[in-house]
């Protein structure tokens, strides 16, 4: 089957022999996600999964990172949410923000709905994870069917320190009580090597042959016809839902709107706005250390 691809402005979208490549294509902000990596992502997941010349697809990062998180740098969304905050003009309020906790969890649901479709697609999707995922980036890397890493990814959602909870949670699917509260209520990284002792990954790859893991398992899973594959997919996911996985998002999503009204986030931003990001970051995790999990802990 011919080879082709395609860009936006923040995604690449391939495909070849019945696989779609979708990858996050931010590489000089490390992919961090935004409003619109995310649209571009989710409308090209909805592509993949209506194209019939697509059985499997594999989601992945371009440059060094797989996902190192939303986008909270210089000219973000967030950056700008910060200078609402102290801003003296009065704003008409016609849509809603996110200063209101109603308002915040809608907003959260919606963004949201931009990542479930990697859990409600028919066809099954494998990520392909290698230096940091982090926080926005486990939110979408958990969601996937199957999740191949690189041995020294590091991965974890640091932003529990000090900045809410994760908006969408499939930790607990993965792993388990015990460890999903270890992870998340530090914040504390895993690499790779562990995340697949536990059960966070489905496997772990010396970097230089995650291509070759991530292919053959694609590679495999194109053998097979969509049809069969969507049925063995939904059967599984059908009994994550009936173990609360989808109304499990909603609750995520509550959570983390709870969470943005504690005295930490408010410590946090204000941090953020008095000494900038990069010493806002270093303030927030200095207390643990190096912030990644000792090898010795993961049986």
């Amino acid at each position: 089957m011919a080879k082709w691809i395609r860009t936006t402005e923040t995604i690449r979208f391939e495909v070849s022999d019945y696989i779609a490549r979708i990858t996050l294509n931010r590489p000089e902000k490390r992919n961090a996600l935004n409003t619109q990596l995310l649209s571009e992502m989710r409308d090209a997941l909805l592509e993949a999964d209506d194209l019939r010349s697509v059985r499997c697809i594999v989601l992945a990062g371009e440059g060094k990172d797989f996902c190192a998180g939303y986008d909270i740098g210089s000219n973000s969304d967030y950056e700008k949410s910060l200078e609402a905050d102290v801003s003296e003009s009065p704003v008409e309020e016609v849509y809603r923000g996110s200063a209101r906790y109603d308002d915040d969890a809608w907003q959260l649901e919606r963004m949201s709905d931009l990542k479930m479709p990697i859990f409600d697609l028919h066809k099954p999707v494998i990520a392909r994870v290698h230096g940091n995922c982090l926080a926005g980036g486990t939110d979408i890397a958990l969601l996937a069917d199957m999740i191949i890493a690189a041995d020294d990814a590091r991965i974890g959602f640091p932003a529990t320190r000090a900045q809410g909870s994760p908006p969408n949670n499939m930790w607990l699917y993965h792993v388990g009580p015990q460890w999903a509260k270890r992870l998340t209520l530090t914040g504390d990284i895993i690499r790779g090597r562990e995340a697949a002792r536990i059960g966070l990954v489905l496997q772990s790859v010396p970097a230089a042959e995650l291509d070759h893991a991530v292919d053959r398992l694609a590679g495999r899973l194109a053998a097979v016809d969509a049809d069969i594959l969507a049925a063995n997919k939904r059967i599984i996911n059908v009994g994550l839902e009936m173990q609360g996985a989808r109304t499990l998002q909603r609750m995520a999503h509550e959570m983390d709107t709870r969470a943005h009204q504690s005295p930490a986030r408010s410590a946090w931003r204000a941090n953020v706005r008095e000494f900038g990001l990069k010493e806002a970051l270093r303030m927030r995790d200095a207390p643990f250390g190096s912030g990644e999990i000792d090898p010795a802990e993961v049986p």
